[in-house]
């Protein structure tokens, strides 16, 4: 009789230190309870994860993998050896949404390549929550990641994003490494068009969460304070 494989499944995470069950349903509960093989972004902020959903797992039980920017290639075809053997196996993302701006995808790649059942749990998308709050087109949008530091460069590229927003009708997100993100604010109020509406969202589902959609020229009077809070910055000109 041929063994039968397991799953893999993708489980969103807090996106703060909030109790899980403000912002993780009930079914995250009942997948960690049953998993013992995950694949992980950091041990520690997982082994501390799953013991906030799940306190009575026992944490000896639990086989992690690492997923990060020190694996190697080769390695990620390993990861899925436990679902070959007919075990299912958890994708923890470090925050939000594995697969989302999150190495989990090319895991994901590698179970359909291999027949796994790729199995999406609900939970928090920092990207999505802020482009529900921000008022602006969800019909059609693209997350473009981190900007180019250099300054003419980031200059070119906001123009670019700004002119895509306007001639298709598409709402630009993105994002900057969190220490910068007040020069990030003071660069789309000089470079964008006055009108050009800015959507700042931070620290989404805290006590401190801050999202607001104003034109460029009205930002520059905002008394906001960005420094280390995660944040999404999304432009579109109408």
């Amino acid at each position: 009789m041929e063994q039968k494989t397991g799953k893999l499944y993708l489980i969103p995470t807090r996106l703060g230190d909030n109790p899980p069950l403000e912002v993780l349903p009930l079914s995250i509960h009942k997948v960690i309870s049953e998993i013992d093989n995950y694949i992980v972004e950091n041990e520690k902020t997982a082994r501390r994860f799953i013991k906030s959903v799940c306190p009575e797992k026992p944490q000896p039980s639990l086989i992690l993998n690492l997923l990060n920017k020190y694996t190697q290639e080769d390695e990620l075809f390993s990861f899925l050896d436990a679902c070959k053997k007919g075990k299912n196996i958890g994708l923890l993302s470090e925050a939000g949404c594995p697969g989302i701006a999150d190495p989990g995808a090319e895991i994901a790649k590698i179970a359909h390549r291999n027949n796994i059942q790729v199995v999406p749990l609900v939970g928090p998308s920092s990207i999505i929550l802020a482009l529900m709050a921000s008022g602006m087109n969800g019909q059609s949008f693209a997350f473009n990641g981190y900007l180019p530091i250099d300054k003419g460069e980031r200059k070119s590229e906001l123009k670019r994003l700004e002119k895509l927003s306007q001639d298709q009708n598409q709402t630009q997100l993105f994002i900057e490494t969190p220490y910068r993100n007040n020069k990030m604010l003071e660069d789309l109020c000089a470079v964008l068009h006055p009108a050009t509406r800015v959507c700042v969202a931070c620290d989404i589902t805290l006590s401190t969460e801050y999202i607001k959609t104003m034109p460029a020229n009205e930002w520059k009077n905002a008394k906001v304070d960005l420094h280390k809070r995660p944040a999404i910055f999304i432009i579109h000109k109408d």
